[in-house]
């Protein structure tokens, strides 16, 4: 679609004028942007493809990743950005208008302030440990027996590094997604995977 490969455009000088002002990305990082924040994101769309009207709840969305690129991906699932840093939701909420996403609410909030079981997905990225991840996400998400997406609903996050620990102490089965095998030849997406945990 010529409307998301714009947007897609649109996302490295938005976030690189507003890095500027808030340190939102590292500079290093700012200078591989689409590969470690937009691709990076993108990697759950690898995994599960939303159907339209699936609700997705992205919790810790930071500077808007990976709920942002995911939005642009799926403009048909309605998205739900929320991080407990107000100056960060700011530029999440700058960047919907200025990308005209009208599938997207951001707010500043923490996941336990959010109330009831509205959403098919939580979606994240490493921003606390697995074990918090589900305790907060299993409040949010529904449970349900019927499978509308290519999931069932669930929890996806991105995580990178050794996760015998996390995986182990959540004591739950976690399937998981190898990034590296996704999008080969990026030595980025080595020790990096989408963890999917089923409600």
């Amino acid at each position: 679609m010529p409307n998301q490969l714009e947007q897609f455009a649109q996302l490295e000088p938005f976030y690189q004028s507003w890095n500027a002002k808030i340190n939102l990305i590292s500079r290093k990082d700012m200078e591989h942007f689409y590969i470690h924040h937009v691709l990076h994101s993108l990697a759950i769309a690898k995994v599960v493809k939303f159907k339209p009207f699936t609700q997705i709840i992205d919790i810790g969305t930071g500077g808007g990743f990976p709920g942002i690129p995911l939005a642009v991906m799926f403009p048909d699932a309605r998205f739900y950005l929320i991080d407990s840093i107000g100056k960060k939701i700011k530029v999440v909420q700058e960047a919907i208008t200025e990308l005209g996403l009208k599938n997207v609410v951001a707010e500043q909030k923490r996941a336990e302030q959010v109330s009831g079981k509205n959403y098919d997905f939580a979606v994240t990225r490493g921003v606390a440990p697995l074990t918090d991840l589900y305790k907060w996400s299993k409040n949010l998400v529904i449970h349900s027996t019927e499978v509308y997406n290519t999931l069932p609903n669930g929890l996806l996050a991105l995580k990178g590094g050794n996760l015998t620990h996390e995986i182990a102490a959540l004591k739950r089965p976690v399937k998981h997604y190898y990034i590296g095998e996704m999008f080969e030849d990026i030595d980025f997406f080595a020790e990096k995977y989408v963890l999917y945990v089923r409600m």
